[in-house]
């Protein structure tokens, strides 16, 4: 269910790739529309890429329910994977037992290893995607060994994120983490 702020192309890989490979006969994935009603073309290439069955443009709580539940548009599922916000999963909570889902996950978390090999601008690239989930509260850890420059990661970070178009989201949280 990828979606919210910006589109999460990688959770849909992530989620889809590994229903494909547990050879689920068939994928339906929600999320929620842009503002003007269309899905982000990137994600849309990915799912048909990954040959996802069946695309609803809905997103949150509200797809939980109908993936749990089943609307008059909406087969209801056997179960529910993907990442999502509080109300996500409490919505998940309450579908638990009707259907099978994931995980009751907290805020993401990742860590980014660099030794003296690592290229600078790939760190900042791997911190800025894990900002995008744009929850607030999200983690990250950078472990770095004596010889990586942490000036050049944040410059990186810096030069990185006014070229994305949603680089007021991704700012608010480095202005928290930094």
């Amino acid at each position: 269910m990828p979606g919210g702020n910006v589109p999460l192309v990688s959770t849909v890989i992530m989620t889809a790739t590994l229903a494909k490979v547990a050879e689920v006969k068939h994928i339906a994935v929600t999320t929620p529309p842009n503002p003007d009603g269309t899905v982000s073309p990137e994600l849309l290439a990915a799912l048909g890429i990954l040959k996802v069955d069946e695309v609803y443009k809905v997103g949150g709580a509200q797809a939980i329910g109908a993936l749990g539940y089943g609307t008059e548009s909406i087969q209801s599922v056997d179960k529910i994977f993907g990442p999502g916000n509080a109300f996500v999963n409490e919505a998940k909570k309450q579908v638990f037992g009707t259907v099978g889902v994931d995980l009751l996950p907290g805020p993401s978390e990742v860590m980014v290893i660099a030794d003296e090999t690592a290229v600078p601008a790939h760190i900042a690239a791997a911190l800025i995607a894990q900002a995008e989930h744009g929850s607030g509260k999200e983690k990250i850890y950078l472990i770095f060994t004596k010889e990586v420059n942490f000036e050049n990661i944040v410059i990186e970070i810096k030069d990185q994120i006014p070229k994305l178009s949603h680089s007021e989201s991704i700012l608010i949280f480095f202005r928290r983490v930094f």
